[in-house]
C-alpha cells in the first residue's frame, strides 16, 4: 500500500474547501495557489487530487484566515455521504452502522480522512479513533477537528433509525471551546481523555438500515477495491495514473508523461515494462473504465464522450470501445438500461 501522500481523492473533497473559503471571503485564485489542481479537475466528476494538493489548498486556507476560530470543525460538517461518491453510496446501503463502519475503514482512502484511524468494539461502546500523531505539526489540530467533524456528521446521516452519537473525546483540548463544539454538532466533548474517539452504543450500532440492499452492497464493495487499486500510485504505473487522472489529463501522450515525471521517453516505457504495463493500455484502461460509468450513469452525448476521455473525435471514441467490448457504446448503454 503507498503511503498516504501518494494517494489520491476525489477532486469533489477539495471543492468543498473551496466552497468553503469562498463563502468565508477567500478569493479562488488565492485557494488554488500553488496547488496545482486543475479547474478541470475540479469539474469533473473523475477528477482526482493528491493529498498534497489539499494540503496546500489547506494551508491556503489557514493563512487566509488564521483567526478563524472552529474552522476545522465548521469545514468538516460541510461533507456528507454524496461527497465521497461510490465510498458513501457504499455506507448508506450497508445493513448496520458496524457494516458501514467496517467497510469505510476498509476503503478508508476514498475518503477524506488524514488521522490514522482504529475501531472501537469493546463493552457497550461500538466506533472509531482518531490518531492526528501522523500528521504534520502544522496542520494536525485543523485536520483532527475536520476529521472528527467528518465522521460525526457521516454518522449522523446514517442514523436515520435515530440512535445518536454517545461519546465524543478529545486526547487534548483544542482551540475552540466545549460549548461551541456542542453548538455546532450537538454533542458535548470530553477534552483529556486517552483518545479522540467518537463513539455510540453496541446495540444501535447493530440497528437494521432501511435502505440496506445486499445485492448493491457487494456491487458497491467491487467499485470501492476498483476504485483503490486505480488511485494507488506505488510504481510508475501508479504515478502515471495519478497524472493521466490529474493534471494531465486522459488526453497526454507518452512524451507529455516522460516531461511531467522528469525522465525520458524511453525509460518511461522501460520502467513501466518491468512492471508489466504500457503507457497505452493504462490509458485505455482509465479511458474504459470512466466510459463505462458514464454510460451507465449520465446522458452526455457521443461527442461530449469523446473529448473528455480525450479522443479527437466520437468516431475514434466508438472505434476503441469496440475494441475494448465489442459492442459500440449506445449498444453498451441500451444494454444496461434493459438490464434496469
Amino acid at each position: 500500500m503507498s503511503t498516504h501522500e501518494e494517494q489520491l481523492h476525489p477532486a469533489a473533497v477539495s471543492q468543498v474547501m473551496i466552497n468553503f473559503a469562498l463563502h468565508r471571503g477567500m478569493d479562488r485564485a488565492s485557494c488554488l495557489l500553488g496547488t496545482g489542481i486543475s479547474e478541470e479537475a475540479l469539474s469533473s466528476a473523475e477528477g482526482m487530487v493528491s493529498r498534497e494538493q489539499e494540503m496546500r489548498l489547506i494551508e491556503n486556507m489557514m493563512l487566509a484566515m488564521p483567526d478563524g476560530l472552529a474552522m476545522g470543525f465548521e469545514l468538516g460538517l460541510q461533507y456528507s455521504l454524496a461527497t465521497f461518491g461510490v465510498w458513501g453510496f457504499a455506507l448508506r446501503t450497508s445493513k448496520t452502522l458496524r457494516d458501514a463502519v467496517l467497510i469505510g475503514i476498509r476503503y478508508l482512502p476514498l475518503s477524506t480522512v488524514y488521522c490514522k484511524v482504529a475501531l472501537i468494539d469493546e463493552g457497550d461502546e461500538f466506533g472509531i479513533s482518531l490518531d492526528s500523531s501522523v500528521i504534520s505539526p502544522h496542520l494536525r489540530e485543523f485536520l483532527l477537528e475536520r476529521d472528527m467533524a467528518t465522521t460525526i456528521n457521516l454518522i449522523k446521516e446514517l442514523s436515520l433509525s435515530g440512535f445518536g452519537i454517545k461519546k465524543l473525546q478529545f486526547a487534548g483540548q483544542p482551540s475552540i471551546d466545549a460549548t461551541l463544539i456542542e453548538k455546532l454538532c450537538g454533542i458535548k466533548p470530553v477534552f483529556f481523555a486517552q483518545k479522540n474517539s467518537i463513539t455510540v452504543s453496541r446495540a444501535e450500532a447493530d440497528l437494521p438500515f432501511a435502505n440496506y440492499d445486499a445485492g448493491l452492497v457487494l456491487l458497491l464493495e467491487e467499485q470501492c477495491r476498483l476504485r483503490m487499486q486505480r488511485i494507488s500510485v506505488s510504481g510508475v504505473s501508479g504515478r502515471v495514473r495519478q497524472k493521466l487522472l490529474g493534471d494531465l489529463g486522459l488526453s497526454s501522450s507518452l512524451d507529455d508523461m516522460a516531461v511531467a515525471l522528469a525522465m525520458s521517453p524511453r525509460t518511461l516505457r522501460r520502467k513501466l515494462e518491468q512492471e508489466g504495463a504500457s503507457f497505452r493500455d493504462i490509458v485505455d484502461e482509465e479511458r474504459k473504465q470512466i466510459a463505462m460509468q458514464l454510460l451507465e450513469n449520465s446522458s452526455m452525448k457521443m461527442d461530449e464522450l469523446a473529448a473528455h476521455l480525450g479522443f479527437m473525435d466520437s468516431g475514434g471514441f466508438v472505434r476503441a470501445f469496440r475494441r475494448w467490448l465489442s459492442c459500440s457504446p449506445s449498444e453498451y448503454r441500451e444494454s444496461k438500461r434493459v438490464a434496469v
